[in-house]
């Protein structure tokens, strides 16, 4: 569950990382985490719900699990300027991606 800054997110993919990216996003204070997001491209990012806590506005302080998902991919559309259907299909991309490579 990444939550810091975009400086931060320069070292990691530099490194080669994937960024699970969760409800934090939604939260009025997540101002680094929201920088950090716009500058993360979306192919290193894929979705997650920390489950269960950290459940995204409007449902903050629940349970939470992945029926609020979408939620993140409407902030992080917002953020990037693409529709929520493309986050959805890059975040997807990214997560078979992350999730097949074969270590070295």
């Amino acid at each position: 569950c990444y939550s810091y800054t975009k400086e931060t997110a320069k070292i990691f993919l530099d490194m080669g990382f994937y960024f699970g990216i969760g409800g934090v996003l939604t939260f009025k204070n997540a101002k680094k985490l929201k920088e950090a997001v716009e500058y993360i491209p979306m192919d290193r990012i894929v979705l997650e719900t920390d489950c269960p806590y950290m459940a995204p506005e409007p449902h903050r302080g629940t349970r939470n699990d992945s029926r609020n998902i979408p939620y993140v991919i409407a902030k992080i559309a917002e953020i990037k300027g693409v529709s929520e259907e493309e986050v959805e299909q890059t975040t997807r991309e990214s997560a078979f991606a992350l999730f097949t490579k074969v270590p070295r």
